[in-house]
């Protein structure tokens, strides 16, 4: 079985799989955490209970929803957005600004995956092992594409069309007529719907949850589907199913889709087909120069690489001294330590080797060391107010991560959705009806996530902990802080990667000196999927992946009903009504101001309630490459996007060679 599977979420553009979330995790510790949040942002829909109303009220909502929905689009549109305001590029554009359109094509990119471990199948759409996430993008196209430098919208691709129902119900895609799948078979609207079907019934657990609120799925024509649906309360519904991929019904109706295919070669509909197949350790895409799809605007100045390797490690030691070696090309790096010095030597130092903060506007993934909340030992929240206490973030990031990082207070950081100012009125009238719920201070006080001086020596704070632990019943004996019974407070960190130990013993320390026993548990990645599924921990580390347009995906991520499912990402067992509440509220929000409300009250109620120990997040998507690659001078605001780089050189070059060489080319040191 391989080490991780990387789940590609709807949510992800087109040419995701190129890219790598951003969840700043000191050393390998980022493996384990795509392993459990692949989703990029899973999305899943509610059932939301309507109250009865008059007649008269309910007529009146009635032609609210209808009135909104209009606004949004009641004919074939070019793109999809969440609240209906107007895309950012019109019908007639060429290509995204973010792209050199004459980027020239041909050359090779290698770089490593963002998994470590091994793939033991092709197709990452399962729950099964591990499979390549680039397939999802560069194999397969969606229906539609999403742009890089908006919050959440989406250009049609396969489907040239989209069209949203004036009462906000249905979802009709329009496909293009030149569709073609790598065979030359047409794209049809029953191989949207087969695959819909796949999705549904063999594909992840997240699919099922991500489109509960899909009522029926209709063919119309050879190129027109209607998708119908049992509510319109999620926005964000329509831009999801849109993002989907397609797959052939001719080719996948004879193979076994929930095992993941093995390592059989499927056509597909997007720029590459795969070239070669080394299993489990890399994976070549070449680049189909008949593509279908290559002059569509939303593909100008992108996928411009003949060649597209990514390579699989078991260490990221390995990966770092490999790419040192001059072996691949691109590392994602993930480690302050490693980003700092392991890359120096005569090639950084003329600039044959670049490396960089790349995509720094970009939202960041949110990252703490989790509670599992249906421990009994952790269900009062002054035990986990203390327990975040005393883990010392300032003097971590300056003995272990060279003060690289920025401490985590906000499940939005860096995004306006972060609450970081006391409520205004819109939020207070959100929170009111919660009062008594959830924490006082959501209403009075902003949340920090609790800071030192640095210098390792928190007395302070223990003595702040052992008070609030003594209130919730823990008091010392000998060595120890025992309940009522006389049971020690203990409680194991499961861990699967070899380094992050060291990130933890600090930790420990801090604890041990109190009475509190903390074990670190290093099991491998098979044991560890396994038990995290299973909810079987006391404490992990883990991060999930942010939106500026939030949607569904939270009920996965946070919801009650998913709590103890296996295939969310719920990893605190959190079941809090008034958490449950404020989704709702969010999902149905007709306007960016009031889902930017509830975003903030949900954020304020999850950093009150100390459900986790906030961590940190990068300064940047921190990268290391090899000095031979042209790059946009317009950087992409939501990701490093190195589907738009292009070959400038076959070998590597000194910042002066670059320099006379780049053409259309930013400068290294123009997008640091």
């Amino acid at each position: 079985m391989g080490r991780f599977r990387l789940w590609c979420s709807s949510r992800q553009s087109p040419a995701a799989a190129w890219r790598s979330p951003v969840l700043p995790v000191e050393d390998s510790a980022m493996k384990q955490l795509v392993a459990l949040d692949p989703g990029i942002s899973s999305r899943m829909s509610v059932r939301i209970r309507v109250m009865r109303v008059a007649c008269l009220s309910l007529i009146a909502l009635t032609l609210t929803f209808v009135g909104a929905f209009q606004d949004v689009s009641a004919q074939p549109q070019h793109a999809l957005t969440v609240y209906g305001e107007a895309p950012r590029y019109p019908a007639d554009f060429r290509h995204f600004d973010y792209v050199n359109p004459d980027a020239p094509k041909g050359g090779s990119m290698r770089r490593s995956a963002i998994e470590i471990g091994q793939f033991d199948h092709l197709m990452p759409f399962t729950d099964k092992g591990m499979g390549v996430s680039q397939i999802n993008g560069m194999l397969y196209s969606p229906l539609a594409a999403r742009s890089l430098d908006e919050p959440y919208t989406v250009y049609g691709l396969v489907a040239e069309k989209m069209e949203r129902g004036a009462d906000g119900l249905s979802l009709r895609f329009y496909l293009n007529p030149k569709a073609r799948f790598a065979d030359g078979t047409p794209i049809t609207a029953d191989d949207v719907k087969y695959t819909y079907d796949l999705l549904m019934t063999q594909g992840s657990m997240q699919y099922r949850t991500q489109f509960e609120a899909v009522a029926g799925v209709h063919v119309e024509s050879a190129t027109q589907i209607r998708f119908d649906f049992k509510n319109n309360d999620s926005r964000t519904l329509p831009l999801d199913l849109a993002s989907l991929p397609v797959f052939p019904e001719h080719w996948w109706k004879t193979r076994d889709f929930a095992s993941g295919a093995g390592f059989e070669v499927p056509p597909g509909s997007g720029p590459y087909r795969i070239g070669h197949v080394d299993p489990g350790r890399s994976i070549t895409f070449e680049r189909d120069p008949d593509w279908w799809g290559k002059d569509l605007p939303v593909n100008k100045g992108v996928y411009n690489f003949d060649k597209f390797t990514v390579e699989y490690f078991g260490d990221i030691d390995v990966a770092r001294t490999v790419l040192k070696g001059g072996a691949y090309d691109y590392n994602r790096e993930f480690s302050a330590t490693g980003y700092s010095i392991r890359y120096d030597g005569p090639s950084l130092s003329d600039g044959r080797l670049q490396k960089g903060q790349l995509a720094k506007g970009a939202v960041q993934s949110s990252q703490g060391f989790v509670f599992n909340l249906s421990k009994p030992m952790f269900q009062d929240r002054r035990v986990r107010r203390a327990l975040a206490m005393l883990w010392d973030f300032e003097w971590t990031n300056r003995q272990m991560m060279r003060n690289m990082y920025i401490r985590q207070s906000s499940y939005f950081s860096n995004s306006a959705l972060a609450a970081t100012q006391l409520p205004t009125a819109a939020e207070l009238k959100i929170l009111e009806p919660l009062r008594g719920t959830v924490p006082d201070e959501v209403f009075d006080s902003v949340f920090k996530a609790p800071q030192t001086d640095g210098t390792g020596f928190i007395r302070d704070k223990q003595l702040q902990a052992l008070a609030l632990m003594k209130e919730a019943g823990w008091t010392p004996k000998g060595d120890d802080l025992v309940n009522a019974q006389g049971e020690p407070f203990s409680f194991t960190f499961l861990n699967s990667q070899v380094g992050f130990e060291r990130m933890l013993l600090p930790y420990k320390r801090t604890l041990a000196q109190i009475g509190i026993h903390f074990d670190i548990r290093r099991i491998d990645a098979a044991q560890y999927l396994n038990r995290v599924m299973a909810r079987d921990y006391d404490m992990i580390v883990t991060g999930y992946a942010v939106s500026t347009s939030p949607g569904a995906e939270l009920y996965n991520n946070f919801g009650s009903k998913v709590a103890m499912d296996p295939g969310s990402s719920n990893y605190m067992a959190l079941q809090d009504p008034a958490v449950d509440t404020l989704i709702a509220g969010l999902l149905k929000a007709d306007s960016k101001q009031t889902m930017t409300d509830y975003a903030r009250c949900l954020d304020r109620v999850l950093q009150w309630n100390d459900y986790w120990i906030p961590n940190y997040y990068p300064p940047g998507s921190s990268t290391v490459w090899w000095n031979r690659f042209g790059i946009p001078k317009i950087q992409a605001s939501n990701n490093e996007a190195i589907e738009t780089w292009w070959e400038i050189s076959p070998t590597p070059l000194t910042n002066e060679q670059f320099a006379e060489k780049r053409g259309a080319s930013a400068l290294p040191a123009e997008i640091n």
